[in-house]
Formats: structure tokens, C-alpha cells, sequence
């Protein structure tokens, strides 16, 4: 569509009742010119003629007649000037409203906007004439408009792995140490203690948060919503209870706090206790809390299982990626930064979802969404160029959603959670996350249909030994998308199933 495109959508000679010749409600005689601001936003000025409005005001006080009470007129004897001119605010108001609503469902399904947002109009702000057209003009975010790239054929590497009894093995250390007592440790801490420590953040003598008794379990790298300190193993190396160590540490360029980002600000960390790790022994007891297993062969045939929806997730991560790579590499249109703000929360709750639904535990989801955090916004537009591409695929080759895709969906979240699958689409309903399952299932089956039409090659794949420590805790003191991931039970990790790793 260029821009100022006029659109008029009938003749004036169409308006002389309040029907048409098929029965149903007159289309309005709109003039409408739609001035093409950037790729994904539209302005949109629409023009009521007055005949429009006139049959509008005959229409809403032939509905008011019956029912006007009038000072020494019968109920519906009053004459119809009276009646015009008593209720003359209240129908303005009503026919300013009805003429706006249907003028904006009009405009809506003739122009074909295909919006992605609400549009940018203040209702109250529009004025019924008492002469002449009505005018009123709006802003609205728009689907972007490209040649779709050549999706058939695509090359791409994926993971793959054998499962093995050493990985099991390794996986089932994460679940003890799950179970694990930390217990007092005289000595400074070493990689897998735990401390205690209160937190200090400033920018010079600005202090721009603080966390208290921050429990931290001691790995080489210490990521937080919106920084990642590498070497902290090595930084708390030589502490004891009552040390205090200062370090530099770098904020993220989205951190929320727009004046620090990308900037070098001080931690200062106050060690307070110092815990070792002291694994449990394996019994019947701890089985039975580990989720109801009666031997050690169902808790390792359980965690093999686990292994195996992590490795698919990864699969299926690694491909997305490359098939986005591919899909986007043409797209060089830029989107809204407001749509990009909107849309960073979204993507970070789609991503949890797709976690959990893989069988990831809370640790590994909260160290994955910090690494997201801080790059959220190139990585929400990297994410809207694929979903648009994506979404125009699904309509050419008729992908849709059914009932049964919500039903396998909200089954599979509810098998990883421990919750009944009612449950588990209640708080989907009431957080409002049903569109980001919906664009999650048909995202699944347009890649499921784009990778049945690629060629693989297999790569080796190992699992990531997790070598960073992620907390809830923003340096700058703000979050940017925060979402809160819970902390579950042992059992209900295991029956997720999800290890810390």
C-alpha cells in the first residue's frame, strides 16, 4: 500500500436507507487515506460524510421516541424535534460512539491493516459536528509487508547424541545435590559451596541496589538480570564469614535503567557464611521424596527421560536457529521500538513455556532467561521477523490451530509441573498467555512442515556443564521483562522431569 492511499468504500448514492438490498446494516461512505509512516506503522485519517451521520441521528432518536419521557407528553407522544433537542448530548455521545465502532470495524476489514496492536486513538477526543463530515484520525502497528524467502530446501546442522549411563550418572549427582545439606564450612569457599553474602551495587557514590543474604552457589561465573560476572569463583576464592570483596562489573546495553547502560559499575559483596555441600545417601526414604520411586532403576530410567527432552529442546533450539538465520536474512525492515518494548515480555514468557514444557528445572530456566534478559530487545526483533515470516507461511499453506493442539499443549506443561492440566490452563487464562501458546503451536507446525522439506546433517552434541550461578536480581534495580519463575520441590523437578545442570 503506498502512501496516502484514498480508499473511498461506497457512493454517495448508496446511502438512502438504512439497509441494503441484502437485508443487512448500510456500509458507511468512508473516505480514508492511509499515510504509510515505517514498515510496521501506518497513520490512518477516516471521513464520515454528513449524510452518514444524519441517517445515524434518525436512526438513534427513532430508537429513543418510544421511550422519552417529555414534560406533558405521553411516553413516546413527544414530538421528534423535542426529543432531538432534550436528549441532544446524550446522542451525540451514543451516535459519536456507533459511528467510530462501525467505522473502525469498516476501515478494519476493507483496508486489510492486518494490526498487531490496538490502535492509538483517543476516543473522546473525536468531536461530533453539528455541521459537515466527522473526521478522526488514528495510528496503528501493522504486519510488515516483504517478499517471503525461499523456505523449501534448507540446509541445517542438528545435535545429535546417545544417551548414556554416564550422563545419567551425572544427571542423577544434580538431583543429590538437590537433596543435599549444606552445612557450616570454616574455611573459604570452593566451587559448589554455597555463601551467604549481602550485595552492594553502585554507580560512584549512587547506590543503585542492594540484596541482602543473598543465598549463592559458588561457580565461575555470577549472572544476574541484567550484568554477568565472570571469575567469581576465583573472586570469593580466599573469603571467610566477614569478608568483603569489590569488584567492577559491566551492566548490560538494555539494562532498564537507561543511564548505566553498558556501564562499569562496583559490586560490593559481604561474605556472611560460608556452607558445604554433604550429599545424601540413596534410600527408600529419599526415593520415595524424590517422587514416589521404588527402586534406584525407576529414578535413572526417570532422569534417562529428562535427558532426552533436554536433548530434543536443544535439537530443536539449534535448528530453529539456523532455519531463523536463513528465513531472516533478507528482512532488514526495522520494527517500532514500543512494539519491541511490548513484545520483550512476551518473548520471554514464550521461552519459559517452551522450557518447561522441555523439562528444564527452575535453576537452568533462570540462568538461560538472564542471558536473554540481556539482550532481550535484539533478540525480540530477531524473534518478530521470524514469527512474521513464519505466520505468513502458516497462512499460505493453511496451518492452523484446533482444540486438540491446546489440549496436547497444556498436557505436556502439566506432566513437567506436577500440576493437573485445569490448573495449568487457568493461569494461562488468567496471566493472558493463551496467544502465546497459540502463536507457539502454530510456530511448532509451520517449522515442523519448513524442516520436513530440509536436508540434516547430524553434528555430536555434549550437554553443557553449568559453570554460571544465576540469581533474581537486577544490578540496576529495575528488570526489564520480569517473570517470575517459582522455586519446585525435588519431587516436582523430578517429575518435570528437569536436573540443575
Amino acid at each position: 500500500m503506498s502512501a496516502s492511499d484514498v480508499s473511498p468504500t461506497a457512493t454517495p448514492d448508496s446511502i438512502a436507507t438504512a439497509e441494503g438490498p441484502d437485508g443487512l446494516p448500510k456500509s458507511l461512505s468512508l473516505e480514508v487515506a492511509v499515510d504509510t509512516v515505517s514498515t510496521c506503522q501506518r497513520r490512518v485519517k477516516v471521513t464520515i460524510p454528513r449524510q452518514d451521520i444524519d441517517r445515524y441521528r434518525d436512526e438513534a432518536i427513532g430508537e429513543l421516541m418510544p421511550s422519552a419521557l417529555l414534560p406533558g407528553f405521553r411516553p413516546g407522544r413527544a414530538p421528534r424535534r423535542l426529543v432531538s433537542s432534550r436528549f441532544k448530548t446524550e446522542l451525540s455521545d451514543q451516535i459519536r460512539s456507533k459511528l467510530l465502532t462501525d467505522a473502525m470495524t469498516q476501515v478494519s476489514e476493507q483496508q486489510k491493516l492486518s494490526p498487531i496492536s490496538e490502535p492509538d486513538l483517543d476516543a473522546n477526543a473525536v468531536l461530533l459536528p453539528d455541521d459537515g463530515p466527522m473526521t478522526f484520525e488514528f495510528s496503528i502497528e501493522v504486519r510488515p509487508e516483504f517478499d517471503l524467502p525461499t523456505w523449501k530446501g534448507l540446509a541445517i546442522s542438528r545435535p545429535a547424541r546417545e544417551i548414556t549411563e554416564a550422563d545419567v550418572d551425572e544427571a542423577l549427582a544434580g538431583h543429590l545435590r538437590e537433596r543435599a545439606r549444606f552445612v557450616p564450612h570454616d574455611g573459604s569457599p570452593t566451587t559448589g559451596d554455597l555463601i551467604v553474602a549481602s550485595l552492594i551495587f553502585k554507580d560512584g557514590d549512587r547506590v543503585l541496589s542492594q540484596a541482602d543474604e543473598a543465598e549463592i552457589i559458588v561457580r565461575d561465573k555470577l549472572s544476574f538480570a541484567d550484568a554477568e560476572l565472570p571469575g567469581f569463583a576465583a573472586l570469593v576464592a580466599t573469603s571467610k564469614p566477614g569478608t568483603t570483596v569489590t569488584v567492577t562489573i559491566r551492566l548490560s546495553d538494555e539494562a532498564a535503567v537507561e543511564d548505566v547502560r553498558g556501564k562499569d559499575v562496583t559490586m560490593e559483596l559481604k561474605v556472611l557464611d560460608v556452607k558445604r555441600l554433604e550429599l545424601p545417601e540413596m534410600t527408600s526414604t529419599l526415593l520415595e521424596e524424590l517422587g514416589g520411586f521404588d527402586s534406584a532403576d525407576a529414578l535413572r530410567a526417570a532422569i534417562r527421560k529428562q535427558l532426552e527432552g533436554q536433548l530434543e529442546w536443544h535439537r530443536r533450539r539449534q535448528v530453529r536457529q539456523q532455519m531463523a538465520s536463513a528465513l531472516t536474512a533478507s528482512a532488514s525492515w526495522d520494527l517500532p521500538p514500543s512494539l519491541l518494548r511490548r513484545q520483550a515480555q512476551r518473548e520471554l514468557e514464550r521461552a519459559i513455556l517452551e522450557l518447561r514444557r522441555s523439562g528444564f528445572d527452575d535453576d537452568s530456566i533462570r540462568r538461560y532467561v538472564n542471558e536473554l534478559r540481556q539482550s532481550v530487545m535484539a533478540s525480540t526483533a530477531r524473534a518478530l521477523k521470524e514469527h512474521f515470516i513464519l505466520e505468513r507461511i502458516a497462512e499460505n499453506e493453511g496451518i492452523a490451530d484446533t482444540p486438540g493442539d491446546y489440549d496436547e499443549e497444556i498436557r505436556a506443561v502439566a506432566a513437567q509441573s506436577g500440576e493437573s492440566p485445569r490448573r495449568v490452563r487457568a493461569s494461562l487464562e488468567r496471566r493472558g498467555l493463551m496467544d502465546v501458546l497459540r502463536n507457539q503451536i502454530i510456530e511448532r507446525k509451520t517449522v515442523d512442515l519448513i524442516t520436513s522439506h530440509a536436508s540434516f546433517k547430524d553434528t555430536p552434541f555434549e550437554f553443557a556443564r553449568p559453570d554460571s550461578e544465576a540469581i533474581d536480581h537486577a544490578v540496576c534495580g529495575v528488570v526489564v521483562g520480569e517473570e517470575e519463575i517459582p522455586v519446585a520441590t525435588q519431587a516436582e523437578a523430578l517429575a518435570r522431569p528437569g536436573t540443575r545442570g
